[in-house]
Parts: structure tokens; sequence; C-alpha cells
């Protein structure tokens, strides 16, 4: 299992929201071919085939609990990268 399908089992898992790196969240993101714009701190992640749109900011090196949670949302919805599961 790769770096970034720990990240994903461990969002998906809702265990420790308040524990997830920024970064990673972002390249995450990134990999789940979300499109990043950036304006001042905000980063603003759009996909083609979803509707929602998510704007994240980090607090520190940290995201924010509340953001995890939206993103989180959004991986189960449309089942992003849980296919291989």
């Amino acid at each position: 299992m790769g770096k970034y399908d720990k990240i994903l089992q461990k969002i998906v898992l809702g265990r420790s929201d308040a524990n997830i790196l920024f970064s990673e969240l972002r390249q995450l993101l990134v990999r789940l071919e979300f499109q990043e714009r950036i304006r001042g701190d905000h980063f603003i992640f759009s996909n083609k085939g979803i509707v929602e749109i998510l704007n994240i900011q980090p607090q520190g090196a940290m995201a924010k609990a509340y953001q995890v949670k939206q993103v989180r949302q959004i991986i189960v919805r449309y089942r992003l990268g849980l296919d291989d599961e």
C-alpha cells in the first residue's frame, strides 16, 4: 500500500481529521485528478465529473478538520480512488 493509499484510507475512515497534513491532502486531490487553482491561501479544486468545488486552506501545516470532512464526503459520494478495494 502506497503513501497516498494510506492517506486516502485515513481520510475515509475519519478517525483523525485534525491530523492530516495540508500538503498530503492537496497532493491526494491532485492524484484524484482534481484541477487546482490558487487564490492567496485558498486552494480551489474542481473536477469535470463532480458538481461540488472544494475550497481548502492550510492551518499552519495541517488541513482544517471540517475541510477534511468535506473531502471525505466527496470521495465517498463519487467513490474516488475506492474502486480498487
